[in-house]
């Protein structure tokens, strides 16, 4: 899982530079990670899964960690067309530049 310091930009919404500062956001990063990996895999199994905490853009450190890897698994918000265009495309990077097979898992159907 990649992660970096929110980007401060003026206006409201924001919280205090207090608690930026003072948030570990790459510990908040691991236990998100934890619980996904816990809630995909089976306990015991055989698949073999290594977890990765790093700062940085997420696309980016995706690829660096997959040099070695045998399969590149990655999640999809589902987010196309418009808004792909002008954000990116964080698993699309991946297909294109990933030095192993990219599996994509797109999350359920939001009701129509």
């Amino acid at each position: 899982m990649a992660w970096h310091m929110p980007l401060l930009v003026g206006g409201y919404g924001w919280p205090p530079l207090e608690v930026l500062e003072t948030t570990d956001f790459g510990r908040i990063a691991g236990q998100v990670l934890s619980r996904a990996v816990s809630s995909a895999i089976e306990p015991g199994g055989s698949v073999g899964v290594s977890q990765v905490v790093k700062e940085g853009n997420p696309a980016q450190v995706l690829i660096e960690e997959a040099d070695e890897a045998d399969l590149l698994v990655v999640g999809s918000r589902g987010h196309g067309g418009f808004a792909e265009a002008l954000l990116g495309s964080v698993s699309q990077h991946c297909v294109h530049h990933a030095p192993c097979p990219v599996v994509i898992i797109r999350g359920p159907r939001e009701p129509a």
